[in-house]
């Protein structure tokens, strides 16, 4: 007699949100991937390495030699290999498993009832453990990535932090845009300037003749005024104003760079820190575990083998064999 033991379980992913996840939306990072556990779940039920710790806890060689003797078809033989086992093992785990909902029903059959279910619970165990090392891989990794990301991200600031802090002390000007707003504010006055002298010039030509030498002194200061505000204008773009031979145009293309750069690796840092704090608030709880939705169960009669029904499909396929081999007899003896 064999008596059957069912189970029924699934992987399931954690459905909640961490607090980062829901602000940076960065569940992208961590996925789903239920359906690729399940077929990997499936998959190591039908591996020999779940084969050898049931083998260590339950002695399967030992049950399913037991009857050897009387019942070679359905026992094995006492000195089988391991590999021989994993073959009986196909046998004795019946695995029923849909890809849409993963769903995964076992049955196992054995001469016992209790040693049937016993077989079905050390197969949920092992698949749950084998599930919680898949987690704490995953952590691992997605850890170990984050915090790699980060490294970077921080060794990309501080290179740009510290390469404009090199561009301002060899410059000897913390901000171009200040210094530029200072000149310009020297041209804007002297521009406010060069306005009053030409005011002062149109009454000073109302109310006194060409000849007077206040009119020279005025025309002399307005050109004077004009020189100069061309002259400050003309040093934006030809002047070295530190100690490198750079101009303005060339400084502030360098400090625009630079900027630039620090802005980038501040953002890069920024969402490399969040990540992290998203990794790590996954990694405090578990994403996957195993669902069972039938426990293993107790059978009370033995189901297998179904022995009217394997008496009738031999007797059929005898009766097919014989009937084969009387035609070809009776048709060998006619041409004979």
């Amino acid at each position: 007699d064999q008596y059957a033991s069912s189970t029924g379980f699934t992987v399931r992913s954690e459905e909640t949100s961490s607090a980062s996840e829901l602000v940076g939306g960065l569940s992208a990072f961590v996925g789903s991937g239920t359906t690729s556990n399940a077929n990997v779940l499936y998959a190591y039920v039908h591996s020999q390495e779940i084969v050898e710790r049931t083998q260590e806890q339950l002695d399967l060689r030992g049950h399913y030699s037991e009857f050897w003797r009387i019942d070679p078809l359905f026992s094995i033989w006492p000195d089988a290999t391991i590999e021989d086992l994993l073959w009986f093992w196909h046998r004795v785990v019946t695995v029923s498993y849909d890809q849409n909902s993963g769903l995964m029903d076992v049955q196992v059959t054995a001469h016992t009832a209790e040693y049937a279910q016993r077989v079905a619970e050390v197969i949920v165990a092992e698949s749950e453990q084998m599930i919680n090392a898949l987690n704490a891989q995953a952590r691992r990794d997605t850890m170990a990535n984050a915090q790699r990301d980060l490294d970077e991200a921080l060794e990309r600031l501080r290179v740009a932090r510290e390469e404009l802090a090199s561009f301002r002390a060899r410059t000897q000007i913390v901000d171009p845009q200040a210094d530029i707003a200072g000149r310009m504010g020297v041209i804007n006055g002297l521009q406010s300037t060069l306005a009053q002298a030409l005011v002062d010039y149109d009454i000073l030509l109302q109310t006194t003749a060409e000849s007077d030498p206040r009119v020279r002194q005025a025309e002399r200061r307005i050109e004077v005024i004009r020189q100069r505000i061309s002259e400050e204008r003309r040093n934006f773009a030809t002047q070295d104003v530190t100690t490198f031979d750079t101009d303005y145009p060339r400084l502030i293309a360098q400090f625009e760079a630079l900027t630039v750069n620090q802005e980038f690796a501040e953002q890069t840092y920024t969402a490399a820190l969040t990540a992290l704090d998203a990794a790590r608030s996954n990694a405090a709880r578990q994403s996957l575990y195993l669902a069972t939705y039938v426990r293993p169960t107790l059978a009370e009669r033995a189901e297998f083998p179904q022995r009217i029904l394997l008496i009738l499909l031999t007797g059929f396929f005898l009766f097919l064999a014989w009937a084969a081999v009387t035609m070809i007899f009776y048709s060998l003896r006619d041409r004979g």
